[in-house]
């Protein structure tokens, strides 16, 4: 418990600490954010806030897990770094790079569109298929590997088995949809950070649940068998102790912005999380504002494409209730709450699992 306390906290500092240098410098190079013109009018006063704050989130949650695991060596514990762990981060790193990438040529060219389609899904696909082919490897001596290739719940549904071929398809199809999620999320200040911030922290629960009542270590029916538990909910309280960070600089009226650097990044997280807690489908409960958001973008542009006629004001959907007069402010509190809702109800989801396998007695 010591390491998660340690890696949350470490992370929240330096993202609070590092976030008002990035602004200066992001600032007096002119990384200013371009707004859409067809976006609500209150908008528009945002053009030339800095972006590409997902840097401090992504720098801020690789500190907070390595002075974890160093505090650690230096008490003698020995728990190092594990491929779970690392291979997560370096999922949310890669992604991360991709919408930097992004943000940049967004700012180069001074218009609200960065990469094409085309360079986004190359780039979320040469990501996607090294964590799923490294993340099939490395077995402990369980021979249990960082993710497996059976589709999950809350834990491996056996009789669902996608091969390697196919879980390298499948990990594909959820990186892209998962960055993409959080993407269209984060259009107001704060929104995505915050409710990023619930789900890593549904996460830390969750991991360490698992580490708790891990087969290796009890002998109980409702037993998990997860390679590295509790390095994973290391890695999720370094990322909710990051996103807390940001949002201090980034909740409404904000002073930075995260850009497709750190939406990208949380979305690889919440995709990397999901495959190796072995709990894929519950992903979509607990995360079920950014599902809401992505299924709101897929039914305008299937409605509109079919019908010329628009299913929301704008999408993604929180667009929709401030063009119908609701205060920014406001549509990202009530988003914030049922972002809480959804963690809390998959949460709960998690917990009668175990308890209807016969946890606890």
């Amino acid at each position: 418990m010591k390491s998660i306390l340690i890696a949350a906290a470490i992370a929240m500092v330096i993202s609070i600490l590092l976030t008002p240098y990035l602004i200066r410098v992001f600032s007096r190079q002119g990384f200013g954010q371009e707004i859409r013109e067809e976006g609500p009018e209150g908008h528009k006063s945002k053009r030339g806030t800095p972006t590409m704050g997902g840097v401090a989130i992504i720098i801020a949650m690789w500190a907070g897990y390595g002075t974890s695991h160093i505090v650690n060596a230096w008490s003698g514990r020995g728990d190092s770094p594990t491929a779970s762990g690392l291979l997560v981060l370096m999922l949310a790193t890669g992604l991360g790079l991709v919408g930097f990438l992004d943000d940049f040529i967004k700012i180069r060219k001074q218009r609200n569109l960065g990469l094409n389609k085309t360079a986004k899904m190359v780039g979320q696909l040469v990501v996607a298929i090294a964590f799923a082919i490294l993340a099939l490897r490395f077995p402990d001596e369980r021979q249990l590997t960082p993710a497996s290739d059976n589709l999950s719940f809350v834990r491996d549904i056996t009789i669902v088995s996608f091969g390697g071929i196919g879980f390298i398809v499948f990990c594909y199809l959820a990186v892209s949809a998962w960055s993409n999620a959080v993407n269209f999320t984060d259009g107001l200040d704060g929104l995505a950070g915050g409710s990023s911030a619930m789900v890593m922290g549904t996460y830390v629960v969750i991991s360490f649940w698992q580490f708790s009542h891990d087969c290796s270590r009890v002998a109980e029916p409702a037993c998990f068998d997860v390679r590295d538990p509790l390095d994973l909910a290391i890695v999720a309280a370094a990322a909710m102790g990051a996103c807390i960070g940001f949002l201090w600089w980034n909740a409404a009226p904000a002073k930075i912005f995260m850009g497709d650097t750190g939406s990208l990044a949380l979305g690889g997280l919440v995709a990397g999380l999901s495959m190796a807690t072995r709990t894929e489908l519950l992903m979509i409960v607990i995360s079920g504002l950014f599902v809401v958001e992505m299924v709101s973008v897929v039914l305008q542009i299937a409605i509109f494409r079919t019908t010329r006629r628009r299913l929301f004001r704008m999408a993604p959907f929180h667009h929709h209730f401030e063009l119908a007069g609701w205060a920014e402010t406001t549509v990202i509190i009530r988003f914030w709450l049922l972002a809480g809702v959804c963690a809390m109800f998959g949460l709960g989801l998690f917990y009668a699992d175990w308890l209807a396998l016969g946890g606890g007695v």
